[in-house]
């Protein structure tokens, strides 16, 4: 499976923008996903998750009411809807598939050792 997220950009505090990270290669229909971001010199942090079903969707705390994932089967496409941007939010947002096999609750979707396949990030900076 083959990610590429996009959708980035450059944008005041209290803005929104919507990321997509769109899969090739392979169908990700039955694939749980997640969204991570990373800051350089700081661990990657867990964003968001979203079941193959688009049930069981889980959240950062610091992101939690803000952002909102959903996903498109049929375009083989995962989505992050960031709304309320704040200047901590800048980072290189990345998307990956949830190991199939694993067990995925609201734990285990917040480990990136979790997760296989990982995407090119998307950057994105909010300024105050």
């Amino acid at each position: 499976v083959q990610l590429q997220a996009s959708g980035g950009g450059s944008v005041q505090a209290g803005d929104s923008l919507r990321l997509s990270c769109a899969a090739s290669g392979r169908s990700i229909s039955s694939y749980d996903m997640g969204w991570f971001r990373h800051v350089p010199g700081k661990p990657r942090e867990f964003v968001a998750a979203i079941k193959s079903t688009s049930s069981n969707a889980y959240y950062g705390d610091s992101v939690k009411g803000r952002f909102f994932i959903s996903r498109d089967n049929a375009k083989n496409t995962v989505y992050l809807q960031m709304d309320s941007l704040k200047p901590e939010d800048t980072a290189v947002y990345l998307c990956a598939t949830f190991r199939r096999g694993q067990v995925y609750n609201s734990f285990t979707a917040r480990l990136q050792g979790m997760y296989d396949y990982w995407g090119q990030g998307t950057l994105v900076t909010v300024s105050s």
